[in-house]
């Protein structure tokens, strides 16, 4: 093993500016944990763009490694659960927020963030998937768990284009859904279409500013990563007796609303957390995604790039103008 490894490292500068870059890290700087692994892929979240420009809300302590998803090849562990050479994957927790994360060739995390390669995935696979696909499946599986069957109607997906959204479709394309992709980048239609949307609607048309209280019933349910006033007027829209699951805030985090799409209507609203939710719901979800629900495309949701592309892709994302995954190729 190397003495040294590289890492895309974020430094705070005296006057409370941020700079990113690619340097080689000391392994004597890595958190205590008992397993050291060697990351093979990673990929770029929202959240990870947010840490890479020193937003509080992610990331408090600098410098620091962003990166909340890791795959790779455990090298040492001082934990029975793991051996040598054993394929795994971390996401979530605290990796890539307070503590260093995947955008590294090595991480050294606690043994309970860790969890073996799911059967059906590549290391490639699975970080295409990362926390977007754990979050999308956490998304679906709230509708099914809140009888929300295809044949109850349309299933609205907003923020289409994103790594969750994008995901949602192709997971509920598979299982038959009538999906409704909301985005306002006309040049991606035919590409969601591809993914499994039956129908594109503009943003716009789901961000309701009339001030009503509830709106003509439309969606059996929704997967809603947008936040703010969409998932206000997301769910003045839902059918009675629909669900909508929610897991973004891009477009703000206050939710401008009455109570009476809850009490009139019914309308369940589901709260998705992909970083602390429970090993044993994580693992159903990691099972199905690389089985049944297991995107038929992965490749054409995904981009592929090196530490040294990272800056511009943090870019782009913060910008809004990604389209799928992007994975981080540290092999």
């Amino acid at each position: 093993m190397t003495q040294t490894f590289k890492a895309f490292l974020v430094e705070k500068t005296e006057d409370n500016q941020f700079h990113s870059s690619v340097v080689e890290q000391n392994f004597d700087h890595l958190p205590a944990g008992d397993v050291l692994i060697r990351v093979a892929y990673s990929s770029l979240n929202y959240k990870d763009a947010l840490s890479a420009t020193g937003h509080p809300g992610v990331t408090k302590k600098f410098p620091h490694i962003p990166g909340i998803d890791a795959a790779g090849t455990v090298v040492e562990s001082s934990h029975s659960q793991y051996q040598k050479d054993d394929l795994v994957i971390v996401t979530g927790y605290d990796l890539g927020m307070n503590t260093w994360g995947g955008f590294a060739e090595y991480i050294r995390v606690p043994a309970a963030w860790v969890m073996a390669l799911p059967e059906g995935l590549t290391l490639e696979e699975s970080m295409i998937l990362g926390t977007a696909g754990l979050t999308a499946g956490l998304c679906v599986n709230a509708l099914i768990e809140n009888s929300i069957f295809p044949a109850l109607g349309e299933v609205l997906v907003t923020g289409a284009t994103g790594g969750v959204g994008s995901l949602a479709i192709s997971i509920l394309s598979q299982l038959g859904y009538n999906i409704v992709a909301a985005t306002g980048k006309k040049d991606n239609h035919q590409w969601l279409k591809q993914l499994g949307a039956n129908t594109i609607v503009n943003r716009d048309s789901v961000n309701d500013s009339s001030g009503k209280s509830l709106l003509k019933q439309r969606w059996a349910g929704a997967v809603d990563t947008v936040g703010g006033n969409t998932l206000a007027t997301v769910l003045k829209s839902t059918q009675y007796n629909g669900c909508v699951a929610a897991c973004g805030l891009v477009g703000g985090v206050e939710l401008p609303i009455t109570v009476y799409p809850f009490i009139l209507r019914g309308v369940s609203l589901i709260g998705i957390d992909s970083v602390q939710c429970s090993s044993r719901s994580r693992s159903q979800i990691w099972a199905k995604l690389g089985k049944e629900w297991k995107p038929r495309d992965l490749a054409g949701i995904s981009d592929s790039i090196r530490l040294e592309q990272l800056t511009g892709k943090i870019d782009a994302i913060l910008k809004g103008e990604m389209q799928g995954r992007t994975i981080v190729d540290l092999t």
